[in-house]
């Protein structure tokens, strides 16, 4: 996003001053300022509306464009220089397991992804780490209003066929924390991106360091759950 953001700003500041050529240093500095101070709240929100709150992007083709050409730049990077990609967070192949091989109840599903990314990095990023993209999968086009709004795990909830109390929503964003419980479902917070204050602010059910402690079986259908809760 700096680089679309910087770019924005040049143009900005052309146009107000079209004699005035900012330094290299004085630009970086101001997006390396202006991303320490996004990341917080950025976080779990779609890169379309981070575009349009944070560098001034208005047009929707635009902030569409831009927003796929950021997070495939992501996945880009990921691989140079001898990279091997977006990487899994810990024991989040072994726990999801389960899941991805128990049999549903009929007309319902038994998990759902519900992210705040495109459709295309959420693609890449599952194919990389080797997990299987579930029949109920909610990406940035699929909602209207993105986290920390109710709607993307609303949406997760109904392609599961059930109700969102009866649905666990394991995040580790505050934003994504707010709209799991905005949605009525109960939250399991990992402490992967955030510290615990800025977790702990958002009320989650339950915190624990990464889902190394947590363990799901499938039994006729039904999801069963264990949780060594953090202290």
């Amino acid at each position: 996003m700096g680089n679309v953001c910087q770019r924005l700003w040049n143009r900005k500041r052309t146009r107000s001053h079209p004699t005035q050529v900012l330094p290299i240093s004085y630009t970086r500095e101001y997006i390396y300022k202006l991303i320490l101070s996004t990341i917080p709240v950025a976080h779990a929100v779609r890169t379309v509306e981070n575009l349009k709150r944070f560098c001034g992007i208005t047009d929707p083709e635009e902030l569409e464009r831009e927003a796929n050409r950021f997070e495939l730049e992501i996945v880009n990077a990921s691989k140079r220089e001898g990279r091997t990609g977006i990487l899994i967070l810990p024991s989040a192949k072994e726990t999801l397991a389960p899941l991805q091989v128990g049999t549903p109840k009929e007309g319902k599903q038994i998990w759902a992804i519900c992210t705040s990314a495109t459709r295309a990095y959420a693609n890449a990023a599952l194919e990389n780490v080797g997990i299987t993209q579930p029949e109920a999968f909610v990406t940035a086009g699929d909602v209207t209003r993105g986290k920390p709004d109710p709607e993307p795990y609303l949406i997760g909830a109904k392609l599961c066929g059930v109700d969102p109390s009866r649905c666990l929503v394991v995040e580790d964003a505050p934003n994504g924390i707010r709209s799991g419980k905005a949605a009525g479902a109960k939250v399991l917070a990992v402490l992967t991106s955030h510290n615990r204050e800025a977790v702990q602010a958002a009320e989650p059910d339950w915190i624990v360091p990464d889902l190394t402690s947590v363990s799901f079986a499938v039994k006729d259908g039904t999801v069963e759950l264990t949780i060594e809760e953090s202290p």
